[in-house]
């Protein structure tokens, strides 16, 4: 199966609970963005804001993962959400200002509009793509 490449989008607070914990929680906790990675596929994090419950910009790139298992599963984190996780190994990385990029980027095709992408918390992209963030970010 071909390896594919994925932007997943969340506050940095979320970001770094899944780093720490090993795993990929997207769009508040749908199970559908989870089904349609691999084994062996590779995600990177982008942060728009530093925490979900302030609006204190990030525009960051913040983790880089490998997807390690096909186990989509589910967990309680109490108060009845029970949203859906997958298992990821998280490469040691720094944080990548998205602004140097935009212009090289080819899945933001309005450079003015850069975040319209990833209004939907969820994005495949080309090996370039991947790659030209993965360099910035290792």
């Amino acid at each position: 199966m071909k390896t594919r490449y994925w932007i997943c989008v969340a506050s940095r607070d979320h970001v770094n609970r899944g780093v720490n914990g090993g795993f990929a929680q997207l769009c508040h906790g749908k199970e559908t963005p989870l089904k349609k990675m691999n084994t062996g596929d590779w995600i990177i994090y982008y942060s728009s804001k530093k925490n979900f419950k302030e609006n204190t910009p990030h525009q960051k790139f913040t983790a880089l993962g490998k997807v390690i298992d096909d186990n989509v599963f589910q967990f309680d984190m109490g108060n009845g959400f029970v949203p859906f996780r997958r298992n990821i190994d998280f490469i040691s990385c720094t944080e990548a200002s998205i602004h140097p990029l935009i212009s090289q980027l080819s899945f933001i095709k309005n450079k003015e509009r850069w975040g319209y992408p990833f209004r939907f918390g969820h994005l495949e992209v080309c090996e370039q793509d991947f790659k030209l963030i993965a360099e910035q970010m290792l």
